[in-house]
């Protein structure tokens, strides 16, 4: 177990690096000039250069590269071009509103697309199983902005039943935090529920068709422990591979979601960031959803590896 860890995380260290290297050179191949862009188009060009040097954007790209890394590494993220405020409280505030949002995405979404995916299984080839399986198909194929907007004008402005502001004060009741969120975040349900239950659904029919799976019924016992014990078990674990690559999704992909509804997370952070040319920002903020996806994955490596020891043993041969 202990060389299964140590050969993920080596092979995390070297995705986070390059992704670093390309994070570092698309963000500087973005048109435009930093210090054009903070004193504006009528800014007198010495005094665009004489910004330029203070901000050290004019040095060769491998030294500030070299620098930004030293930053990283002692826990320096910069100071944001924009909002002149210090990157690593930007995306500390930003991280922290995403991650309420995906958290009550995740919570709706994970056990109703499992519950979805087994259920589909069991009813394999009958009309709940062709509902269930086109209609995730449609829903995951529809745009986040579209189901947005279906949304918003079914649930807020015709039906009322959910608020369209998810601007809540930060002191407020939790529950009430969570009774503003539901709305944004049933698009991210809809875009995942059909992945998720598919790949259960798979996993079930796999299992329902196994050696074991027929052992144990004609050992005689009842077919509801049989699922439960036999089934679910061999089944799921794909489905917990899938569910923790979503995360990175989740938290760094929100931006059309938190355009939509005009939510302050890391998804419209970057997309301003990238929009007004933030270096820093850019980077630091890339950097951290990479390691989101990678500690996600990693822990996905970690309880598959637990639920099917033949993942460790494959690594020595």
């Amino acid at each position: 177990m202990l060389r299964f860890l140590l050969r993920r995380v080596a092979l995390a260290a070297v995705t986070l690096w390059l992704l670093s290297v390309i994070i570092f050179v698309a963000s500087h191949a973005l048109p435009g000039d930093v210090g054009r862009r903070i004193l504006g188009p009528f800014a007198d060009p010495r005094a665009v250069a004489t910004l330029d040097h203070s901000l050290g954007v004019d040095r060769p790209l491998l030294v500030q590269y070299f620098d930004w890394v030293g930053g990283l590494l002692h826990g320096d993220l910069g100071t944001s071009l924009s909002f002149h405020t210090p990157v690593a409280e930007l995306l500390l505030r930003g991280f922290g509103n995403s991650l309420k949002l995906a958290a009550v995405a995740f919570v709706i979404v994970v056990p109703l697309s499992i519950f979805g995916g087994v259920i589909a299984a069991l009813r394999r080839g009958k009309l709940l199983d062709r509902v269930i399986t086109v209609g995730g198909l449609s829903a995951t194929a529809m745009p986040e902005f579209v189901t947005s907007i279906i949304l918003i004008l079914v649930l807020s402005v015709t039906l009322k039943l959910l608020p369209i502001s998810v601007q809540v004060p930060p002191d407020t009741d939790p529950l009430t935090q969570i009774y503003h969120l539901i709305l944004p975040s049933l698009p991210l349900v809809l875009v995942l529920f059909g992945y998720i239950a598919r790949i259960t659904r798979a996993g079930t029919i796999e299992a329902l068709e196994s050696d074991y799976t027929r052992t144990a019924v004609l050992k005689g016992l009842p077919w509801r422990t049989v699922v439960i014990r036999h089934v679910l078990r061999n089944s799921l674990m794909p489905t917990i591979a899938v569910v923790a690559t979503q995360t990175g999704y989740l938290i760094g992909g929100l931006v059309v979601i938190e355009t939509m509804f005009n939510y302050q997370g890391i998804g419209q952070l970057l997309f301003t960031a990238v929009s007004q040319k933030d270096f820093p920002l850019i980077q630091a903020g890339v950097i951290t959803v990479g390691v989101i996806y990678l500690v996600a994955t990693l822990l996905a490596d970690i309880s598959y590896s637990l639920l099917n020891p033949r993942i460790r043993l494959a690594g020595r041969e």
